[in-house]
């Protein structure tokens, strides 16, 4: 699992992450994004292109990232997320946490 910023404005960043989001990983994804917030970007995007794969620890990294946002006032939204993933999402009630976007700038733009 790879993550890294490819875009910032203001309180605001993208994160492309790539590979696979798992037990080994979350806790990386993890540690990346809660240091984004702490720098002071509340507003996540995660472009999840690259992602091929994302378990229930990576679902967990998401949501505590997500209540971290949330805590302070900001986002965390996905863009381009698979197919297989947005079902896991939608089965799981966290597209509800989540808003999902088919593309990073509709997602960055919201």
């Amino acid at each position: 699992m790879a993550a890294r910023v490819v875009r910032r404005d203001g309180d605001a960043a993208v994160v492309a992450i790539g590979g696979e989001i798992d037990v080994q990983t979350a806790g990386r994804l993890r540690a990346d994004l809660l240091g984004l917030i702490e720098a002071g970007h509340i507003n996540l995007v995660a472009d999840f292109d690259a992602v091929r794969f994302c378990d229930a620890a990576g679902l967990g990294a998401l949501v505590a990232v997500g209540n971290r946002l949330r805590d302070k006032g900001g986002t965390l939204r996905l863009a381009r997320v698979r197919p297989a993933q947005r079902r896991i999402l939608r089965i799981t009630r966290l597209d509800e946490l989540f808003p999902t976007y088919d593309t990073v700038d509709e997602a960055f733009g919201n």
